[in-house]
């Protein structure tokens, strides 16, 4: 049995604040949903402007509501009239002041792993937004990046591809086609709503605690 099935959710979760404190990340382990909106709260400022990524851990965790209270300048996409409106929204979360997001794996190791089919997700994470916050159930933390790999492939995608109402491959047999086929991090489907455009692993941050990972010691997302 790996290290990884042995630990309890405590030790996965304290082993992976501090590898992602060692790379420049500050780290936040909860207990619960209250306590993630919490650390959200005391991490945000009043009037100051936010946006978010397509996130399911946003919503079930409370944080949406959070952002939704008033209290900030929500960049909030689901408003927008037309793809035009939507399209502004994402350029315009360049210069937030903060991005909201999950993550699609953590690992032991302290990199975020994060796959993304329209790429604005990745992009704000990557660059631009002055503060990026990651709210990451335990049933994210995984062992290494070939691990975030299949967890996507067999997990995230498929789940999401469901969700979605998409014709994808893997929503309808619940995993990617390279898992029969073989391949690596990027073989998959030519499906047009294919989910797996852009991979984003985000290791060593040169901008110290310009990420803001708080870690629930619960299920939260896919």
């Amino acid at each position: 049995m790996n290290k990884q099935k042995t630990m309890t959710i405590e030790e996965k979760l304290e082993t992976t604040a501090k590898a992602l404190r060692s790379n420049n990340m500050q780290a936040f382990v909860v207990q619960d949903c209250e306590q993630a909106v919490q650390k959200v709260s005391e991490l945000l400022k009043e009037g100051e402007t936010i946006s978010c990524g397509g996130s399911v851990s946003l919503a079930e965790s409370g944080v949406l509501d959070l952002m939704k209270s008033g209290k900030y300048n929500f960049l909030d996409r689901t408003k927008c009239a037309n793809r035009e409106e939507v399209e502004e929204i994402y350029r315009k979360t360049f210069c937030a002041d903060t991005f909201l997001t999950s993550a699609n794996a953590v690992t032991l190791s302290g990199d975020i792993y994060n796959v993304d089919g329209n790429s604005n997700r990745v992009a704000a994470i990557a660059y631009g937004p002055k503060s990026v916050i990651f709210i990451v159930g335990c049933n994210k933390i995984v062992a290494d990046l070939q691990e975030a790999q299949q967890r996507v492939k067999k997990v995230a995608a498929p789940a999401n591809g469901t969700r979605l109402e998409l014709t994808t491959p893997c929503s309808k047999t619940g995993e990617c086609i390279s898992c029969k086929t073989g391949g690596g991090m990027t073989a998959g489907c030519k499906n047009q709503g294919r989910m797996c455009c852009s991979y984003l692993v985000s290791s060593y941050q040169r901008h110290k605690d310009r990420y803001k990972v708080i870690l629930v010691a619960q299920p939260l997302g896919y």
